[in-house]
């Protein structure tokens, strides 16, 4: 599925399941807390850090989907279209970083 198409599934989610969104301030703080979450596993699992236990069977795709689906929540609530403002995004960083990168010493 495209990203419109996963903004539409998750709103569709919303009004069957849903019963409605949070507010945008409890999505802001769940996006907080599922980005955590997300970070923790990370930080474990390839950082310094030596993984819980708990967390080893811990699905990092299924993590990051968490992220995305808040994400999407919000952009909906907000009238973000993602596909447009990721496009957007992209022009900009490719007007903005053309050769930064390619010329960064340190990246070869």
């Amino acid at each position: 599925m495209n990203i419109k198409e996963a903004q539409e599934k998750t709103d569709d989610w919303i009004k069957t399941y849903g019963v409605r969104y949070f507010n945008e301030l409890t999505n802001m703080a769940i996006l907080t807390e599922e980005v955590g979450e997300l970070a923790r596993i990370i930080s474990r699992r390839y950082g310094e850090q030596s993984e819980k236990e708990s967390d080893k069977n811990k699905d990092l795709g299924d993590e990051m989907a968490d992220v995305l689906w808040v994400l999407m929540c919000l952009a909906n609530q907000t009238g973000i279209d993602l596909t447009e403002a990721l496009e957007k995004n992209f022009d900009k960083k490719t007007a903005r970083d053309s050769e930064r990168h390619i010329n960064n010493a340190t990246l070869k």
